[in-house]
């Protein structure tokens, strides 16, 4: 919208029309009409846009957590009207609620009575590993263990299958009380722990005395850095992850582009290009030797390409998303197509990098653009209607109470970022980890993995809105309403083949999410569903144990298969899929030649330094 117009285009199109029309029954001209000095408003995405309004939520988010307290009563209210006038309901709930006290006193008078089993009532369900341990299965702690489970079973209840009740609002009030629950797990606290009572008899109470140690460690870290406890251990960038030989070829003000050496004599003739996501740094994907995908694929013969984003400041509140496009994918392919010319691309795109990917594709199919050989998505999405439990954070009242929060600070900040992915999975990430490192005195042992984890980015507020609003609120990428340069982009228009990686436990790209991909491409597209989460399932390398693996093509005019139904006929295989991935890049690969040269003559007249360059250290 022009923001120098006098009126909206809304408001012009309600202005009084003559009753007759434009020209009058009896001939004469209208007297020009004199529009009424209506003040415009301004856009919601201005700075100047009721600052105190602003001002006041972003003080409410550093609050609350960034969760928008209008977006959480609305829900609440939504589920409790409707509970209010479903009588028979309440009854149903209040009755379930009498009989599972029973059913809990019987079995404390009986717990020791021959047949009475220690789960006899209701057991942890497969993933939830609190109560996992022997001690678990002893009165009293069984009981309460039990008992908490009653609840958490009897509420689930009581939140989910309301009828009239939005599935959105369902989902936040079923989420945020379990969330609230989970405080209450008897596991959390030391007296109702028997795996912390145990451990107090052994150590003599030494493992409350390093409990403390490890929370002064933390609290120090939290009041000095603001960052909560990170441990990376012997883990260095550069010295011991992200360590593949490479240099850095261009630079611009987003992105270094990485060329990493070859390893073989001959290289197949198209170059790689991964493109990962610009939320935490590249080197997902270049971590130890021993799981670096980067040196699996020039191991296998192939000139490999790397993006590394800039970590972005305050003063880059008005990145784009499409900044990202420009200055990221275009940018890297006109560089590689000057090291690399008339040759091809194989794109690879990992979670938001292969949304970002996906984007950038249909771009150049509607462009006419042909640089892309073919084109790998790793847990990326592509239709946001069914994005997991992170959706729970996307509604309008939310996605503008985070824009406030970023308006003022001009970056969604680390904490943010990491704080929401971490109550998606709260047992694990962050109520087992405190048990352990503050009431068992522990500290896991630092991971390459872990190490990136912590090494986290942030986000430029006008890139983020922008993402969260024309792709997880308005869906609008499927939807064909996404607009690039003024025009609007079809991923229908993609037919080159495609690889899509989508992994069984992923709770920010779910696998049936990624799945879509196969109705929305006029392509060849090659499906693998991958054992582990959003992580380990990608970082998969072969030899190592514990991975399995998925995978069927579907052709460009075949019918298509939901997704149970292609889990059910598609039979699991042991191992890696990674070996199952270079072997479809050779079959779309030129014959092995001489490798290509290292950057140009530019690159070496601007002196830029090796991988892993510079942005990454920031």
């Amino acid at each position: 919208m022009d923001r120098k117009s006098t009126l909206p285009a809304a408001e012009v199109a309600v202005l009084p029309l003559h009753p007759r029309s434009a020209e009058q029954s009896d001939g004469r001209q209208p007297a020009a009409a004199v529009e009424p000095q209506v003040p415009a408003l301004r856009g919601a995405d201005s700075t100047e846009t009721y600052q105190a309004d602003r001002a006041l939520h972003a003080m409410l988010a550093r609050l609350s957590g960034g969760i928008s307290p209008a977006a959480l009563s609305l829900a609440y209210m939504d589920w409790l009207l409707h509970l209010a006038a479903a009588p028979q309901r309440q009854i149903e709930i209040a009755q379930q609620a009498l009989l599972d006290t029973r059913h809990l006193f019987d079995a404390s008078q009986h717990f020791f009575s021959p047949g009475q089993g220690p789960w006899s009532l209701i057991k942890p369900q497969l993933q939830d590993k609190r109560f996992g341990r022997p001690e678990w299965e002893l009165a009293p702690f069984n009981l309460m263990a039990q008992a908490f489970l009653l609840a958490d079973r009897w509420w689930h209840n009581a939140t989910t299958g309301m009828r009239g009740v939005s599935k959105q609002n369902e989902a936040i009030v079923e989420f945020s009380v379990r969330q609230m629950l989970d405080v209450m797990s008897p596991s959390n606290f030391a007296a109702t722990n028997p795996e912390v009572l145990r451990r107090m008899l052994e150590s003599g109470g030494g493992n409350f005395l390093r409990g403390c140690q490890n929370f002064w460690s933390d609290w120090t870290r939290l009041v000095s850095a603001g960052l909560g406890p990170v441990i990376k251990g012997e883990f260095v960038v550069g010295e011991t992850v992200a360590t593949s030989r490479g240099k850095v070829v261009f630079r611009n003000e987003l992105i270094e582009l990485i060329q990493y050496y070859p390893t073989t004599d001959k290289v197949h003739p198209e170059p790689v290009l991964i493109v990962p996501a610009w939320i935490m740094k590249y080197y997902i994907l270049d971590l130890s030797p021993q799981n670096s995908l980067v040196k699996y694929l020039t191991g296998e013969g192939f000139t490999v390409f790397m993006i590394s984003w800039r970590n972005p400041e305050a003063g880059d509140r008005d990145i784009a998303f499409d900044d990202y496009r420009k200055m990221g994918v275009d940018a890297a392919l006109d560089a590689i197509g000057s090291i690399v010319p008339d040759r091809q691309v194989q794109a690879l795109g990992y979670c938001l990098g292969g949304t970002l990917l996906a984007i950038a594709a249909a771009t150049m199919a509607r462009n006419g653009d042909e640089r892309l050989k073919s084109i790998s998505l790793l847990a990326a999405q592509t239709d946001f209607t069914e994005a997991g439990e992170l959706t729970l954070f996307i509604n309008e009242s939310q996605v503008a109470f985070l824009e406030d929060m970023m308006w003022e600070r001009g970056v969604l900040d680390t904490t943010q970022m990491a704080g929401a992915f971490q109550l998606l999975r709260s047992n694990d990430l962050i109520w087992s980890r405190l048990t352990r490192d503050y009431l068992m005195g522990e500290r896991a042992a630092p991971s390459d993995l872990m190490a990136w984890n912590a090494d986290a980015t942030r986000l430029p507020y006008r890139m983020h809105s922008e993402y969260l609003r024309k792709l997880f609120l308005n869906n609008d990428l499927v939807g064909g309403r996404y607009l690039v340069e003024g025009k609007p982009i079809s991923l229908s228009d993609i037919h080159t083949p495609i690889f899509v990686v989508g992994t069984v436990r992923d709770h920010v790209a779910p696998w049936k999410s990624v799945y879509k991909i196969h109705y929305q491409v006029d392509a060849d597209v090659t499906f693998v569903l991958a054992s582990g989460g959003h992580n380990a399932g990608i970082v998969a390398p072969p030899g190592e144990e514990g991975h399995t693996y998925r995978i069927r093509t579907k052709a460009a005019d075949a019918r298509y298969v939901g997704p149970d139904e292609w889990r059910t006929m598609v039979r699991a295989v042991e191992g890696s899929w990674w070996p199952e991935w270079t072997k479809w890049l050779s079959g779309r690969s030129g014959e092995p030649s001489g490798p290509p040269r290292m950057g140009t003559k530019a690159t070496q007249a601007a002196h830029l330094p090796e991988a892993p360059g510079d942005y990454v250290r920031h």
